[in-house]
């Protein structure tokens, strides 16, 4: 017998903060909070949907294995994945910022790129860096990582990062600056493609109240 159970798959953090008002207008209600429990799966209201805490760059693999019916991912997320087996049916407009280029206050990028200079470039958004680079034609050594990426530039390892920009002030902090806007970035909902055809009944009025709540959002 099939497994009735939904399960959505979350992230710590702004994203799980911000899908609350979403759930709650799907009528769900999370028990406990990922930041004071030490659990990973949180039951809610409803004894048929849980959520699964797991890092924001693993939400599109367990949604795309089946692990997870469904889950909130951020596009920058989405974009390194590649989407594979999974519908993305609506932006939530939620965890808005955008992924930028930023350099070192004072280093002159603009000429840097006009003379054909090759970068090295630290991110951990490798596929996007590279695409965006390529477009432009300009030369990079891409360097990945998974931490502070402001460090980078700031001990020679590099030149230049590409990472998600808020509010800006982490940059500003580490005396770097933006250079160049690659693309807005906000999180959207994914979708198992088998469970959207098995478990449509069920998914289908969140999915909505999801995309009602979004589009309030704007």
């Amino acid at each position: 017998m099939m497994n009735r159970q939904l399960t959505l798959a979350l992230s710590k953090g702004r994203i799980f903060d911000e899908t609350l008002p979403l759930l709650k207008a799907a009528g769900l209600t999370v028990t406990e909070d990922p930041e004071t429990s030490r659990k990973l799966i949180l039951q809610t209201n409803d004894a048929n949907v849980r959520v699964i805490i797991v890092r924001a760059s693993d939400v599109p693999t367990y949604v795309q294995y089946g692990a997870a019916d469904f889950g909130v991912a951020g596009k920058d997320v989405l974009l390194e994945h590649g989407g594979e087996g999974l519908y993305q049916p609506i932006d939530l407009n939620i965890a808005k910022c955008r992924m930028s280029v930023a350099v070192p206050a004072g280093f002159d990028y603009v000429s840097a790129v006009r003379q054909g200079a090759r970068l090295r470039v630290a991110t951990k958004y490798v596929q996007t860096a590279r695409e965006h680079f390529a477009a432009k034609g300009v030369h990079v050594d891409l360097i990945k990582l998974y931490g502070s990426m402001e460090l980078a530039p700031l001990v020679g390892l590099s030149d230049a990062i590409v990472d998600m920009v808020s509010t800006g002030s982490t940059l500003r902090a580490n005396n770097l600056v933006e250079v160049e806007h690659i693309m807005d970035i906000s999180s959207r909902l994914v979708v198992n493609q088998a469970a959207l055809k098995l478990k449509r009944e069920q998914l289908q009025p969140i999915l909505e109240a999801f995309e009602k709540a979004s589009r309030e959002l704007q």
